[in-house]
């Protein structure tokens, strides 16, 4: 690995000194950008497009891990979405605030489906061809350090530094365009920042596996680039480096289809048909992740009833990779991780349903 991040880092360090120009195209790269431009919006309508989507490519190429890691994390955005219409949030959060929250939740998420997929598709083209296409990436917006990357794993398929390379590059590319941009800061960052951190499951990412069983970690500080990234390499432990957890994983994604609805993954729980009376006050029923007896389920709807599609304003232009030193990241830690997430995310629900039953807003 050492040989491959020192070839990795030199040819990174040219690019930041004098970025590459490109060449003019031929009739068949333009007419081929636009099949894969056209083929990304199609897939690219909502959560569970983009969701589907992701794990279709995965299960084509299962070279490509991260298709697998962002089907699974892309679930958990689906879940964040339904939460603002579900049981807690429409009685916690002001009817304006849950919108601004469900826009800026669903920018990221399409805004990385439109970097991402464009990748897979050329990918997927370079091995119709039998030839790297990487140089066309300049065409669709994609940073240089991607073709970088993807130049080096068709000769040396190295998994691990392709995958936290595209969990470097999706978060590095997010950071301006929504974490630093001065409108999400205002309206929905610096606003909903307690909520973030100490409140809801916006800030765990679950991972079911098995029967009814769940692996994931907690991101605590959002808003650090820094920390997302390290977050996406825990993650990707969880996901590969644990072959019962990765193998009841992928069965379980097979066999539950991505509806944005958490019953999807604890039915037991949430229903994604409200079971309760409108106006009625709201009543304690879980017990370390448990219903008590008789009582209804949790509300937690399915995206299609809970969100219309968003037409989407075009991604902002602009290459993030400016500092060959990410490179640092792609050195894999020998921490282990196991993943255990259960007992926290019961914790939030039932810190929720507190809330809910005290009726106090967690923003005023």
């Amino acid at each position: 690995m050492k040989t491959q991040l020192q070839s990795i880092k030199e040819e990174l360090k040219k690019k930041s000194e004098i970025l590459p120009s490109a060449s003019p195209l031929s009739k068949g790269e333009v007419l081929l950008l636009e099949q894969i431009r056209s083929k990304t919006r199609e897939h690219n309508l909502n959560n569970v497009t983009r969701t589907k989507a992701y794990l279709e490519f995965y299960l084509h190429h299962p070279e490509i891990q991260w298709a697998f890691l962002g089907h699974m994390v892309s679930r958990n955005g689906g879940w964040n979405m339904t939460d603002l219409k579900g049981e807690f949030l429409t009685r916690l959060m002001a009817k304006k605030d849950r919108n601004l929250f469900f826009h800026f939740l669903e920018r990221g998420n399409w805004l990385i489906f439109q970097d991402v997929y464009p990748q897979f598709l050329l990918y997927e083209e370079s091995i119709r061809q039998r030839k790297p296409l990487f140089h066309l990436f300049t065409f669709l917006n994609i940073s240089t350090f991607m073709e970088t990357i993807w130049n080096q794993f068709w000769r040396i398929q190295d998994t691990y530094i392709h995958t936290i390379s595209m969990v470097i590059n999706e978060q590095s590319y997010l950071e301006k365009r929504m974490v630093q941009n001065p409108y999400y800061q205002k309206e929905v960052l610096n606003k909903f920042e307690f909520m973030l951190q100490d409140w809801l499951s916006f800030n765990h990412i679950l991972f079911p596996y098995g029967n009814k069983k769940l692996a994931g970690q907690t991101l605590h500080q959002f808003e650090s680039l820094h920390e997302r990234i390290l977050l996406g390499k825990k993650l990707y432990t969880i996901l590969f480096k644990n072959k019962e957890i990765h193998q009841q994983a992928l069965e379980w994604a097979k066999s539950h289809p991505h509806t944005g609805s958490r019953k999807d993954y604890w039915p037991h729980i949430f229903n994604s048909v409200n079971e309760g009376m409108p106006g009625f006050p709201y009543q304690l029923r879980l017990k370390s992740c448990q219903l008590k007896s008789g009582t209804r389920k949790i509300y937690s709807p399915s995206l299609e009833n809970a969100w219309k599609n968003v037409s989407q304003e075009e991604a902002e232009k602009g290459d993030w990779f400016k500092d060959w030193r990410v490179v640092d990241y792609l050195k894999e830690d020998d921490e282990v991780i196991d993943g255990e997430i259960k007992n926290d995310y019961c914790k939030t629900l039932e810190r929720l349903e507190l809330a809910t039953l005290a009726k106090k807003a967690i923003i005023f």
